[in-house]
């Protein structure tokens, strides 16, 4: 144990999760974040007591409020939101494309939707998607791929022609925190509407969407909220929107009055019609126990871990890599860097799969990318020191 771990007022947390206290080192909390401890005995419940003991009557009692309750505990705790505006449900991919539909939709005689050419592939994809289901024009941002959009960028790419604006908070590849409520602001100041895509910054970085004005955002639950593989995406509409605004995938769960089972759609009030099928309410459980543990620690608290964590990375590898060739193609200011590090060299990808076998656990981007994604309550600056190490061991070996 370093002494910034003796230092740490959250080392305590690491020892909620499965595998946290084993040798192996993972620095994927990005991607995957590791289970809590108590997520299994509230599924083993859940079956038992919830899907056993009540089997249906668990919609009327409790099940068919989850996306709505959770997601009022997403604006609370690590959103910055006010009841009444988030959801969990569906994918990312599935939430992208509703309100990215539901956006131009409200932008009529506007042509253009703006995003940047370094946006996470599926962001990319729905945004085309959209452009050719209803005769958009895409307006490219190019970005330095070690940086992301910034307000320079974003006020030379909008005008009157644009719809919607598309931009993640923190960068998938280069892991630069975007100036959400500048850009935000110049988005309205073109008559706008902009979505946030929060998966690679809630639960790692504070949020006040409600405050900065935001209109749209998506993010998902298994990265820095350890919902788990594939739990359920949430959705955030701001109050002003959710009249004007029309989901396009029209299901039972987004109805009026979804068991009255009607020969037509009406979309019920408020978020609520954000839903379309039936809620994944397994996939929701483990959400619960990590927004609590969220809530405990505190968001600032999190993000200073989270700071904390990837400065130590970045002075560790300037000390340990830099002679072997390797260059941090993150933001070294913690201003604008969210909770990961990403360090380039060109064996990155060789040297990844060396450390797999090693039971170090980063990921690899392209071009020549290790990433290193410190979840902060169940990372170590330990668990780095040792990780790097081995980053230096491998790559060593390769040259």
């Amino acid at each position: 144990m370093t002494d910034l771990d003796l230092a740490d007022p959250l080392a305590s947390y690491r020892d909620r999760f499965v595998g946290a206290d084993e040798p192996l080192v993972y620095f994927d909390g990005n991607s995957l974040g590791r289970p809590l401890r108590v997520t299994g005995p509230r599924l083993a419940r859940f079956v038992e007591e919830e899907w056993g003991g009540r089997l249906i009557r668990g919609w009327d009692e409790r099940w068919f409020d989850l996306p709505r309750t959770i997601g009022d505990d997403l604006g609370r705790v690590v959103l910055g939101a006010a009841p009444g505006q988030a959801a969990v449900g569906d994918s990312t991919t599935v939430l992208l494309y509703k309100l990215m539909r539901a956006a131009v939709a409200a932008r009529p005689g506007r042509t253009e939707i703006v995003i940047d050419r370094d946006n996470f592939p599926t962001d990319r994809y729905v945004a085309a998607g959209i452009a050719e289901e209803c005769g958009l024009t895409l307006r490219w941002i190019d970005v330095d791929t070690t940086a992301g959009v910034t307000a320079e960028l974003l006020s030379a790419a909008v005008s009157e022609r644009t719809a919607l604006v598309v931009v993640s908070h923190v960068a998938y590849r280069s892991a630069w925190l975007a100036d959400l409520p500048e850009l935000t602001r110049i988005a309205h100041d073109a008559g706008a509407l902009v979505l946030w895509d929060l998966c690679h910054s809630v639960g790692s970085v504070p949020l006040e969407l409600d405050a900065w004005g935001v209109d749209l955002a998506v993010g998902c639950t298994y990265k820095y909220l350890n919902g788990g593989p594939g739990a359920p995406a949430f959705c955030y509409v701001a109050e002003r929107h959710l009249e004007e605004l029309t989901q396009p995938i029209q299901g039972w769960m987004g109805a009026v009055d979804p068991f009255l089972m009607g020969p037509s759609y009406a979309p019920a009030q408020g978020i609520r019609r954000f839903l379309s099928g039936t809620p994944a309410i397994v996939g929701m459980l483990a959400l619960q126990d990590m927004l609590a543990l969220i809530e405990s620690a505190g968001m600032d608290a999190v993000r200073a871990k989270s700071v904390a964590l990837t400065s130590y990375a970045i002075d560790v590898a300037d000390r340990l890599l830099a002679d072997a060739g390797v260059v941090v193609s993150s933001p070294r200011d913690p201003q604008w860097r969210g909770g990961h590090v990403t360090l380039n060299h060109p064996l990155m990808r060789e040297a990844t799969a060396a450390l797999w076998e090693r039971d170090v656990i980063p990921d690899y981007r392209d071009p020549h990318g290790l990433r290193l994604g410190l979840s902060p309550l169940s990372t170590s600056f330990d668990e780095v020191d040792r990780g790097l190490v081995q980053v230096h061991e491998v790559l060593s070996g390769l040259a």
